[in-house]
């Protein structure tokens, strides 16, 4: 009987001991005595941005520090579709701290995304504050990094001659399409994309000089030369039918040709500390 009460005594003794701690672990008692009031987030972020990480993280954080699971917090920042990485972890006794890498635009991406300056696609957001002078890009998701390629080194080749590439696309087909920011559309086709755009492109300065109005389109699917449609009439007044390019060796572009306003490469990330009060309101903080 003695020992039966030992025993009964040894677990009761347990019991105050551990529940406590498992309650305050599950966040049953003692949340207002542990609460988070500081967030520390490191990363390039808008202020929108880190609004919205705040609004995120704090119904995740009530239960306190104890009781706070730092893997939904993570996963709820990461289901964000303008974060590419984060961590999430606690620093004693009241700080949570989060280190984020945000998707940078890069340029469109058909009618509902975004492709970041990493060739990762992600959703188009309404109210998101998106740089100027992007490209719109599209295909096939699976052959992003073959449409950033060839996008590049079209902007490089028609920048010679004061020209920019404002959109560039492959249909399900495989055959790629271009608008250039003179309004000239470009039918660029299935085979040696590449190789087209650079004969083309060599070609087009002279071409349009030669006829004295605008180029309105240019189909490049042909061996030895394109099919090219004019606007407006000749400045000699010979006609404004359409014409087909004859065969011609690519020239190089005069030196006098001034260069486009291309968009401007995507600053380096910076990584920005800052501390706020984690459930102040909002307008009583701002990123540093």
């Amino acid at each position: 009987m003695r020992n039966l009460l030992r025993i009964l005594a040894g677990l009761v003794a347990i019991g105050v001991i551990v529940l406590p701690v498992v309650a305050v672990l599950n966040g049953w008692i003692g949340t207002e005595r542990f609460p988070f009031r500081k967030l520390h987030v490191e990363g390039d972020l808008s202020t929108a941005d880190a609004t919205e990480l705040r609004q995120t993280l704090a119904p995740l954080t009530k239960r306190g520090f104890f009781a706070t699971d730092l893997h939904k917090a993570q996963a709820a920042l990461s289901a964000l579709p303008w974060v590419a990485h984060v961590e999430v972890r606690k620093r004693w006794p009241d700080e949570i701290d989060v280190k984020i890498e945000a998707q940078r635009p890069y340029a469109y991406w058909g009618k509902s995304q975004l492709v970041s300056d990493k060739g990762l696609l992600f959703p188009r957001q309404e109210g998101m504050v998106l740089p100027t002078g992007m490209p719109q890009l599209d295909g096939d998701p699976r052959n992003v990094a073959d449409v950033l390629a060839l996008y590049a080194k079209s902007r490089e080749l028609f920048a010679a001659a004061g020209i920019g590439v404002k959109e560039l696309t492959q249909d399900r087909r495989g055959s790629w399409g271009m608008a250039l920011s003179d309004g000239t559309q470009v039918i660029v086709g299935r085979n040696d994309a590449e190789a087209r755009i650079v004969r083309f492109a060599g070609l087009m300065p002279r071409l349009v000089a030669q006829q004295g109005r605008p180029l309105q389109r240019a189909d490049l699917r042909y061996t030895n030369g394109f099919a090219l449609v004019w606007g407006g009439a000749p400045a000699n007044g010979s006609g404004n039918k359409p014409d087909a390019a004859k065969p011609a060796t690519p020239t190089t572009t005069p030196s006098t040709t001034p260069a486009p306003a291309l968009p401007a490469p995507l600053p380096t990330p910076i990584a920005t500390t800052f501390r706020i009060p984690f459930h102040a309101p909002l307008t009583a903080y701002r990123i540093s």
